[in-house]
């Protein structure tokens, strides 16, 4: 196991509290979440395909980062609704 390898598993722990926080508090403080979920997935992913090296696990990386900023307008256009 290499340090990217390791960075990928402390970042990928650092979503559970933001799924708790998307689980118990405010929508806005949810979205947030949300948004930082997304990010902390992303790098997880670049450090995964670093870690592996893998070059073409660098374009899941790409796609989630796309998608979770995609996810986060959806999801404040429908809390805007509310």
């Amino acid at each position: 196991m290499n340090a990217y390898q390791l960075a990928a598993t402390a970042l990928a722990l650092g979503i559970a509290p933001c799924a708790l926080v998307c689980a118990r508090s405010r929508p806005v403080d949810g979205l947030v979440a949300l948004a930082l979920a997304g990010v902390l997935a992303t790098l997880a992913l670049l450090c995964l395909a670093e870690g592996y090296h893998r070059g073409t696990y660098f374009t899941v990386a790409l796609v989630c980062a796309v998608l979770s900023w995609v996810g986060g307008l959806v999801v404040s256009r429908f809390l805007s609704r509310l």
